[in-house]
């Protein structure tokens, strides 16, 4: 935050934005398509703040398309970088091409597809961090992170979003926290929870860890 004059300005990293454009392959979830927001619609609702940099994470309705991520992030500048979504087919060479432009994770959406993602996620979460050094971004089922806790302290390094979307979810996510995981303070509107309140329990958990 910098103060001029009588003027606060603050500044911004986005750490989970969507990037929803029409040019590029939407497939429905569950039935969910999500409304168009291009990078340009992007830039026009944050231009009254400055955003230092962002995550552009793919969503569900995007599948294991590239294309709009690659598009994404080179209209975004070199400050901003991508979660993908990635098939269990991919080979090294697009790994590496995703890699020079700009992705740093991979996205299991296991709120969404459910057990096909959690059967490789183990095996493409250390593939993607021994090559890359790049973290697993796990979009969870608050009622599926009890059972999946052990084999994500398994994990090189993880990140649950949306602060793992419901109270029920919360031992859990403090269990997690204890064991180096992240946690995603974002998409407010979709969560069962006190944010604030989830907030410092994290906040206190992850201060006690590192003191």
């Amino acid at each position: 935050m910098e103060i001029l004059g009588n003027e606060i300005k603050v500044k911004l990293f986005d750490a989970h934005l969507h990037i929803i454009d029409p040019r590029f392959p939407l497939v429905q979830n569950q039935g969910y398509l999500p409304d168009f927001f291009s990078v340009e619609d992007y830039l026009k609702s944050t231009a009254s703040i400055e955003v230092l940099g962002g995550v552009v994470v793919s969503g569900s309705f995007q599948g294991f398309d590239q294309s709009y991520l690659v598009d994404a992030l080179e209209k975004l500048g070199p400050n901003f970088v991508g979660v993908a979504q990635i098939p269990p087919d991919a080979d090294e060479e697009e790994l590496i091409f995703l890699n020079e432009v700009g992705v740093r994770a991979i996205r299991f959406n296991l709120f969404r597809t459910g057990t096909e993602s959690i059967s490789r996620l183990e095996k493409m979460a250390n593939q993607v961090w021994d090559l890359f050094e790049w973290h697993s971004e796990l979009y969870v089922d608050p009622k599926e992170l009890r059972s999946l806790k052990s084999l994500i302290k398994t994990l090189p390094m993880v990140s649950i979003d949306h602060l793992g979307m419901s109270t029920d979810a919360l031992d859990s996510v403090l269990e997690l926290v204890d064991a180096g995981a992240k946690v995603k303070a974002t998409g407010f509107g979709r969560v069962d929870l006190d944010v604030l309140g989830v907030m410092r329990e994290i906040h206190l958990g992850a201060a006690l860890l590192e003191g």
